[in-house]
């Protein structure tokens, strides 16, 4: 669920960065992405909270609340997961009673889960808004030639 939360809101903020005044309402992004206007408004709220966009009620739509080479995916990421749950978890493990190497693999298992969660916000936080409004950008600059 958290993936497509993610997704989605770099949808909209990329939209929100390639759109010119900010003009963009909840009822044109929903379109865009092919949801409901109120999903929109919900991770739109996310996204305000963690200081990316600004919302303006009524008719003004959102624009973005910092330049997109400021805004990573890596920010996008911690404004859509859910505090405190990690994107991999673990089965709570076997019961006590259990010999062997088994009661070890949960642990052995979040830490490895906690590793690959690691290298993908680093990866994740390498790449700005700005560079992805310039991937969008080059096809349609090359269809136009």
């Amino acid at each position: 669920m958290v993936a497509t939360r993610f997704a989605v809101a770099v949808h909209i903020l990329l939209l929100l960065a390639t759109a010119p005044g900010g003009q963009l309402t909840s009822g044109r992004l929903a379109e865009s992405v092919g949801t409901n206007p109120v999903v929109i408004r919900r991770l739109a709220g996310q996204l305000a909270r963690a200081g990316l966009i600004r919302i303006r009620r009524g008719p003004g739509g959102a624009e973005l609340a910092r330049p997109p080479g400021d805004i990573t995916l890596g920010h996008i990421w911690q404004a859509m997961r859910r505090k405190g749950l990690p994107l991999l978890p673990v089965h709570r493990g076997p019961a006590r009673s259990e010999q062997g190497p088994a009661p070890a693999i949960p642990t052995i298992l979040r830490r490895a889960f906690d590793s690959a969660e690691a290298a993908m916000e680093s990866d994740l936080s390498a790449v700005t808004l700005e560079e992805l409004c310039h991937q969008m950008r080059a096809p349609a600059e090359a269809h136009a030639t």
